[in-house]
């Protein structure tokens, strides 16, 4: 059967994916945040996962204000990029696995989550800011990407612990796939930041460790909070936070951090983890 052989947390800042296209990585403002991602990169070439599946959320490239799901899983053999202004990232179209995105989309059903399945839908920065710090393009991706687009944008918003349970919901997916796949979730988003009203700039550095040390080793006490207090602690956009959930939801209960890289340099506190099976 398949297996998750760990978990990954990154920022998706748009920046990230500029700096990376304009050869910044040894750019001594941004050296520290792409040095960071080394090890994990290092980890996923050691390890050779087959698929990984990526919670993010779509910032208006794909999913409009008119019709934003709550949860959308993409089945495709391939994912368009983006195009979100700048024009078209010089990278490959991503890969995807139909028979284990449609797979998971089953059971997630059967489990009671109403999905949204989308198809040939573009990609964007959600997640493709990190995907190339994590693994390599030239002349095509390694693996297939299962992309699970949450809506952190338009309230209603899922709640952390509906996120969680997904995660939950997820792992038994994978492990009832009955091809031998070894598979990596991602969750991206955060973690505090804020880029527009009076709190604009904002970041808790206090609040981002804490929120770590609990996805580790205490998430349900994360579950138990409300979006508001996502808000207040770590500004409007670090709700994101509820996608590290379902990443962590996906893990199991014994896991070790075996890498962090936290860099506040922007308004986004940028930031990369690595989690293990203990």
């Amino acid at each position: 059967m398949a297996k998750i052989i760990g978990g990954i947390g990154t920022s998706h800042v748009p920046t990230i994916g500029v700096a990376y296209d304009k050869g910044k990585q040894e750019d001594p403002a941004w050296k520290p945040m792409f040095d960071g991602y080394k090890p994990i990169a290092d980890w996923l070439a050691k390890e050779k996962p087959d698929a990984m599946v990526m919670f993010y959320n779509d910032h208006c490239s794909s999913f409009f204000f008119d019709f934003y799901p709550t949860f959308a899983l993409g089945i495709s053999d391939a994912f368009p990029i983006a195009d979100e202004g700048a024009g078209l990232r010089n990278l490959p179209p991503v890969k995807g696995n139909i028979e284990l995105q449609a797979h998971i989309a089953e059971s997630l059903v059967n489990d009671e989550f109403d999905l949204t399945v989308f198809h040939d839908k573009p990609l964007d920065h959600g997640c493709l800011s990190p995907l190339p710090l994590l693994w390599p393009h030239q002349p095509d991706w390694p693996g297939a990407i299962v992309p699970i687009e949450v809506n952190v944008l338009q309230f209603p918003l899922p709640t952390a612990r509906r996120c969680y349970r997904l995660g939950q919901a997820l792992r038994r997916a994978i492990e009832s796939y009955p091809e031998d796949l070894k598979v990596v979730v991602v969750g991206t988003g955060g973690l505090s930041h804020q880029v527009h009203g009076e709190r604009v700039g904002f970041n808790n550095t206090d609040w981002d460790h804490e929120f770590l040390e609990l996805l580790e080793k205490n998430p349900e006490k994360l579950t138990e909070l409300k979006h508001i207090d996502f808000v207040e602690r770590g500004g409007a956009e670090s709700v994101e936070q509820i996608m590290w959930l379902a990443m962590r939801g996906a893990l199991g209960d014994s896991i070790k951090q075996t890498h962090l890289n936290y860099y506040l340099a922007t308004t986004t506190a940028m930031t990369a983890v690595l989690y293990e099976n203990a």
